[in-house]
C-alpha cells in the first residue's frame, strides 16, 4: 500500500535567482502565497490533506492509540498561581478541556472561582488564552486572547469581582508581555503598527512600548519608548516590584544580547535613561531594592552570573553576587529578602536559595531528575511557588516557605499509570569531533534490555533553548506501547552556556546535525534500537534539524517527523519573525552566510533519487512564526525525487499556528497520526498491529 500513493500534482515553476555566482532552483515558489488568500495554495492544501487522510486511515492501531491518548491526557492540569493581595490566580484544566481556564482562590486555601474560561470564545475552542497578568491589587487581570494560533494578540480587562470584562481591547499586540503600574491605573504592553501586507506573512518591523490607562480607548495609549531611527528593534517592558521603575530591553534578534533603559516612575517627567548599550550581553531582572537592581547576566560570565547594580548615580555600578558556575544559571529571582537562582546541572534543574551576598542557604528538595520553574514573586513575599516535572511524572505545583525553606504540594495530578514504572536514565556519547554530548533515554523499566527496541529521538539544537525533562501524555502512550523515547542535548542549545550555544549555530550550525546523528548512532551501537526502528522529531528549528539530518544520513533512519519547520534556509528572513533568526542562522544575503545556509538547507538539498525514511512532515495555516510555506515547498519536493517506496507525506493542521494555544482534541488526534504513522515503520507493537 505504501508504494502505490498517488501524490497530488504540485505545479513547478521556473524560478532561478544567481546568488553569489550559484543557480538556485525554487521551483515551488508560489507555494509561499498565502493559504487563506490563495486559491491555488488552497486547493494544494485540500489535495495534500485528501492524500495523507486516506493513508493515515489505513493505519492499524489508530483508534486505539486515540483512545488511550484521550485516557492519559485526562488528569488535572494546574499551572503556578500568581497572588495579589491575598488572591491566588492559577490556570486549571480538568483533564479533557480544549482549553485551560483561569480560577482565583481568596487565600491559600480558599474556594476556586472560576473567572475566564476559554473554551466559550469559538466553535472549534482554537481561541485561547495566552498571556495574563493580574493588578498589583488583585482587582482586575489583563488577558490575552490568541485565536486560531497565530502570534498576534488581543488584550482584554476582567474585573475580577464582578468577573465582567471590560470594554477595552487592545490589538496589534505581539511578542509582549504586560507589566501593571503600581497603582493599578493601566498597564505597559508591546505593540507593532497594523500590518500594511498580510497580517499572517508580512515582516513585523516598528515595535514600541505604550501604557494603556484603564477604562480608554486604545486611541488614547500613551507611547512610553520607541525607535523609529532602528525599526528592527523589538522591546519588552517590565515595572519593578516596588513600582519606582520601568526597565525596558531592546533587542535585535532572537540572541539574549540587550540594551537595557529604564524610566523613573516617581516623577511623570522622567526621562528614559539607557544604563546597558552595545546589544552585547544577556540581562535578565532578578529584583531591585530601591536603586539596586539584581540582573542575571552571561557579561564575563558565558554560564552567567548574578551582579548588582547601582543606578542612583549618573553612571550604573556594578559589583559581583554571585560568580559563574560550572553549572548554567538558567534564571533568578528576590523573594522573600533572598536570591532563589535555577541552575542548569548536566540539561536537569537545581534550585539554589542563597542570601543577597550570594551565601548558599540551602537547596530546594525535588523528587528526581526533572525540570524546575517559577519562584516568582516580590523581595517581602513570604512564599513562592514552583512547578518540577520529568518525564514519567506530569507537573506537580510546590508552595515553597521563603522564610522556613519548607515544601509543600499545591498540586498534584492523579494519574491513571505509575511514574515507578519508568527509567530515566542520563547518558553521554561522543559527536564527529569528540564533543561530550548528554542524552536522556526513557522507557518502560520492564523493557528487555537485551534486543533493540522501536525507538523515538528527539532534538532542538537552537537559540539557546535547553531541552531539560519533561512530561508529555503522548510519549508516555509512545513508552506505554513499549517505545523507547531519546532527547540529545544537541549544541545550538542553551545547556552550558553561551559556548554550547555558540558551538552550534551560524556557521557551526553543522556541529548541532553531528551531534543528533552521533545521538542515533549511539542509540544503535549500544543496541538499544536499530536502523530499522529509528524515528525522530523536531519542530520549528527542530524540524529543521530532522530535514537536514535526513538529507545528509538518510540511511540511519526508518522514519521522520518534522514539524513546522524551517526549510528554506535562503528565505527565512522575508517573513513575519523571520528576521530575528540570523542570530542563529546568519544573513542568506551575505556570502560566507549564504553558503553555510546553502549547504546544508532542507529544501535545496533533496537529492534527485535515494532510499528516504518514511517520512509525515506537519504544520499548519495560522502559522505566522514559521510560514508553512516553507513546509508546504519541502513536501512538494519530497514528492517531486525519486527517494524510495516509503511515504513522504504532509499533514496541515487548520485553525492553528506554531504551537501555543491548541485544543487538547486536537492535540490528540495528530498525536494518534504521529504515533501510528512512525510506529508502523519502526515496527511498534501499537494496539492492533501485534
Amino acid at each position: 500500500m505504501d508504494a502505490s500513493i498517488a501524490y497530488p500534482e504540485t505545479r513547478r515553476g521556473d524560478v532561478v535567482e544567481e546568488q553569489f555566482g550559484v543557480a538556485v532552483a525554487d521551483p515551488y515558489r508560489w507555494l509561499e502565497n498565502d493559504v487563506r488568500t490563495d486559491t491555488e495554495v488552497r486547493d494544494w492544501v485540500a489535495a495534500e490533506n485528501a492524500v495523507t487522510g486516506a493513508y493515515l486511515e489505513t493505519l492499524p492501531g489508530r483508534a486505539a492509540i486515540t483512545a488511550r491518548l484521550t485516557e492519559l491526557w485526562n488528569y488535572e492540569r494546574v499551572g503556578i498561581p500568581v497572588v495579589r493581595q491575598a488572591r491566588y490566580f492559577y490556570t486549571r484544566n480538568d483533564g479533557l478541556q480544549n482549553q485551560s481556564v483561569l480560577y482565583v482562590r481568596q487565600g491559600l486555601d480558599g474556594e476556586p472561582r472560576l473567572l475566564i474560561d476559554p473554551n466559550t470564545w469559538s466553535d472549534d475552542d482554537a481561541t485561547a488564552m495566552a498571556e495574563w497578568e493580574p493588578s498589583p491589587d488583585g482587582s482586575r487581570v489583563a488577558y490575552a486572547i490568541q485565536d486560531g494560533g497565530t502570534d498576534w494578540r488581543t488584550i482584554r480587562i476582567l474585573d475580577v469581582e464582578s468577573g465582567q470584562t471590560l470594554d477595552d481591547a487592545l490589538v496589534w499586540a505581539k511578542f509582549t508581555g504586560i507589566s501593571w503600574a503600581r497603582n493599578g491605573s493601566g498597564f505597559y504592553y508591546s505593540r507593532f503598527p497594523e500590518p500594511e501586507g498580510a497580517e499572517f506573512q508580512s515582516l513585523n518591523m516598528d515595535q514600541a512600548i505604550w501604557f494603556h490607562t484603564v477604562g480608554t480607548d486604545q486611541s488614547a495609549d500613551r507611547l512610553v519608548y520607541a525607535t523609529p531611527d532602528r525599526p528592527g528593534l523589538t522591546h519588552g517592558a517590565e515595572v519593578t516590584d516596588d513600582g519606582d521603575w520601568l526597565v525596558i530591553y531592546s533587542s535585535e534578534g532572537t540572541d539574549d544580547r540587550y540594551d537595557v533603559t529604564i524610566i523613573g516612575l516617581r516623577s511623570p517627567e522622567a526621562a528614559p535613561r539607557t544604563i546597558v548599550s552595545g546589544m552585547e550581553h544577556n540581562w535578565d531582572l532578578a529584583g531591585s531594592i530601591g536603586d539596586i537592581f539584581y540582573f542575571r547576566t552571561n557579561l564575563d560570565a558565558p554560564r552567567e552570573r548574578i551582579v548588582r547594580m547601582d543606578v542612583s548615580g549618573d553612571e550604573p555600578v556594578i559589583s559581583e553576587v554571585i560568580a559563574e558556575d560550572a553549572a548554567t544559571l538558567e534564571s533568578a529571582s528576590l523573594v522573600g529578602g533572598r536570591i532563589i537562582a535555577n541552575y542548569l546541572v548536566d540539561a536537569r534543574n537545581e534550585a539554589r536559595v542563597l542570601d543577597l551576598d550570594g551565601s548558599l542557604v540551602t537547596i530546594v528538595e525535588v523528587p528526581g531528575i526533572g525540570s524546575i520553574a517559577g519562584f516568582e514573586g516580590g523581595l517581602g513575599d513570604p512564599e513562592t511557588f514552583f512547578a518540577f516535572t520529568s518525564f514519567a511524572r506530569p507537573t506537580t505545583i510546590y508552595h515553597y516557605d521563603s522564610a522556613r525553606g519548607d515544601v509543600t504540594v499545591f498540586a498534584e495530578p492523579e494519574v491513571t499509570f505509575d511514574p515507578e514504572d519508568y527509567s530515566v536514565r542520563q547518558v553521554f556519547y561522543a559527536s564527529a569531533d569528540g564533543t561530550r554530548v548528554p542524552m536522556f533515554i526513557v522507557h518502560r523499566a520492564d523493557l528487555d534490555a537485551s534486543a533493540p527496541h522501536p525507538a523515538l529521538l528527539y532534538g532542538y539544537g537552537g537559540f539557546n533553548v535547553s531541552m531539560t525533562p519533561s512530561f508529555s501524555p503522548a510519549t508516555l502512550d509512545w513508552m506505554e506501547m513499549g517505545g523507547v523515547y531519546a532527547v540529545a542535548n544537541i549544541r545550538g542549545g542553551g545547556e552550558y552556556g553561551a559556548e554550547w550555544h555558540d558551538a552550534g549555530r551560524l556557521r557551526n550550525k553543522q556541529n548541532a546535525f553531528d551531534d543528533f546523528i552521533a545521538a542515533g548512532e549511539y542509540l544503535i551501537r549500544e543496541g538499544i534500537t536499530s536502523r530499522e526502528q529509528l524515528a525522530i522529531r523536531g519542530g520549528s528549528n527542530g524540524g529543521l534539524l530532522v530535514g537536514a539530518v535526513v538529507n545528509q544520513r538518510p540511511d540511519l533512519f526508518a522514519a521522520a517527523l518534522p514539524a513546522v519547520g524551517v526549510m528554506d534556509m535562503l528565505r527565512f528572513d522575508r517573513f513575519t519573525a523571520g528576521r530575528f533568526w540570523v542570530d542563529d542562522y546568519g544573513y542568506p544575503d551575505r556570502e560566507e552566510d549564504f553558503r553555510a545556509l546553502y549547504a546544508y538547507s532542507p529544501y535545496h538539498n533533496i537529492p534527485e533519487t535515494g532510499d528516504y525514511p518514511a517520512i509525515l512532515v506537519t504544520t499548519a495555516d495560522t502559522d505566522d512564526r514559521v510560514v508553512p510555506g516553507h513546509s508546504f515547498k519541502y513536501a512538494a519536493a519530497l514528492q517531486h525525487a525519486d527517494l524510495g517506496d516509503r511515504p513522504h507525506l504532509i499533514r496541515i493542521e487548520t485553525r492553528a499556528g506554531h504551537g501555543s494555544g491548541r485544543p487538547t482534541s486536537q492535540l490528540i488526534a495528530e498525536y494518534a497520526d504521529l504515533w501510528a504513522f512512525i510506529g508502523h515503520w519502526t515496527g511498534l507493537a501499537v494496539p492492533g498491529h501485534e
